[in-house]
């Protein structure tokens, strides 16, 4: 028979620990069976409430960029960019673009606020692939500016950009405009 060095007072006791409160998995308080339990019970939720979704009508769907900046195409890029008597700010967008959608309303808000200046059109990415190959968009959302029928120089910007810098970058670029 072993000895131990240790032997424990007699109010100390061992027991078990519940089965609830054993971690295991990474699954925290709760034992095997009840999360296997918890997860099918909230796998049935989720499936009746898809059902609901479908019945109601109620389907998810992607948000489309919606706003009150005019969404031109390669055939009226000509004459609404090209031969503008104004300066024109190109936003080359998409759907899918979670950046485009995210500065959407700080284009809206430079369209209104410099609609004496400039005029504000975007372009779908995936509608007009000439003209993403022609002015070789590679990023979105990408803002090109455009004076007598040319890109200014070093006026492109890609990816997203907040209010504040969407203004010096348009304050700068109409500046560089009017200058030359």
């Amino acid at each position: 028979m072993a000895t131990s060095l240790w032997t424990p007072p007699p109010s100390f006791r061992l027991s078990p620990l519940p089965a609830a409160r054993i971690s295991i998995g990474g699954s925290m308080g709760f034992s095997p069976a009840s999360t296997s339990r918890s997860q099918s019970r909230s796998r049935r939720s989720l499936k009746s409430f898809g059902s609901v979704r479908r019945e109601s009508g109620l389907t998810p769907r992607r948000s489309a960029i919606r706003c009150g900046i005019d969404a031109i195409n390669e055939s009226e890029f000509q004459e609404k960019v090209l031969q503008a008597d104004t300066p024109v700010l190109v936003e080359f967008v998409a759907n899918w673009c979670g950046p485009c959608r995210l500065i959407s309303p700080v284009v809206e808000w430079a369209s209104q606020e410099y609609k004496e200046k400039l005029r504000v059109v975007k372009i779908d990415h995936d509608a007009n692939p000439k003209l993403i190959e022609e002015y070789k968009v590679y990023g979105l959302p990408t803002l090109i500016l455009f004076k007598d029928g040319k890109e200014v120089p070093e006026s492109r910007k890609e990816g997203a950009i907040t209010k504040v810098k969407l203004k010096e970058y348009l304050d700068a670029q109409l500046a560089s405009v009017a200058t030359s």
